[in-house]
């Protein structure tokens, strides 16, 4: 299993927007990548330099989101989407798409249920409850 550092996150997504500023050919995770940091535009200084980016780790800005580990859980909900894993998690992320009319706001939605369960996961010493975890975003579903 492939374990990226947080340094080796920061150097991928400088890298995308690099290639894609460029017009490079992308591989396919870069093009999800890019279409998610298209969805952020807030964000394009944080890629735009990847020394700074790696400067700057370990700096916790108040009331600022850390925008690696935001498209990062972009990047892990729509793998897990399209494998299916934890097994249901697609369907929950499409009815909450429905719900929401937004992929994007599903997205989100599903982060807070995903951090909820890695945050219990290793509170408690346990592997990551994936049955929580989908619970969690068909209750968001559920709810107006």
């Amino acid at each position: 299993m492939f374990s990226p550092s947080q340094a080796d996150v920061r150097r991928f997504f400088c890298s995308v927007y690099a290639k894609a500023l460029a017009g490079s050919a992308l591989e396919a995770i870069e093009t999800i990548a890019i279409q998610w940091m298209n969805e952020h535009p807030e964000y394009t200084q944080d890629f735009a330099d990847v020394d700074a980016a790696l400067a700057s780790m370990g700096e916790v800005q108040e009331g600022r989101t850390n925008p690696f580990l935001h498209l990062s859980m972009h990047l892990s909900i729509s793998e897990q989407c399209s494998i299916d894993q934890p097994r249901g998690i697609r369907q929950a992320v499409e009815l909450l798409t429905h719900k929401r009319n937004s992929l994007h706001q599903a997205h989100h939605e599903a982060m807070e249920c995903l951090g909820q369960m890695l945050w219990e996961s290793q509170q408690a010493g346990r592997p990551p409850e994936g049955d929580a975890y989908i619970a969690c975003v068909e209750r968001h579903a559920t709810r107006d």
